[in-house]
């Protein structure tokens, strides 16, 4: 697959997370959020906002385990997890 076909994998997948109707479990939800962020954030490690500092360690935690993943693998886990739990 080439880097402008993972994109475009990538981006379709991005759209049909965004639009599905399923309710995902927060486990699985922080997974997309995180694999998300690590694929869409280059310039090093994503620092999450948010006013409840809970679901924020949650979202730090979720981070800190795909830290070694390349922008490539991230975008390929994204897809991944979006055609295992979003069915169309």
């Amino acid at each position: 697959m080439t880097e402008e076909e993972l994109n475009i994998a990538f981006n379709k997948a991005y759209e049909r997370a965004c639009n599905t109707k399923i309710l995902l479990p927060p486990d699985v939800m922080l997974h997309f959020y995180a694999h998300y962020k690590q694929a869409t954030h280059a310039d090093g490690f994503y620092t999450p906002s948010g006013k409840s500092e809970l679901r924020n360690a949650f979202k730090l935690n979720a981070l800190f385990q795909v830290k070694d993943l390349t922008q490539k693998e991230a975008k390929i886990k994204y897809i991944e997890l979006v055609n295992k739990y979003i069915i169309d």
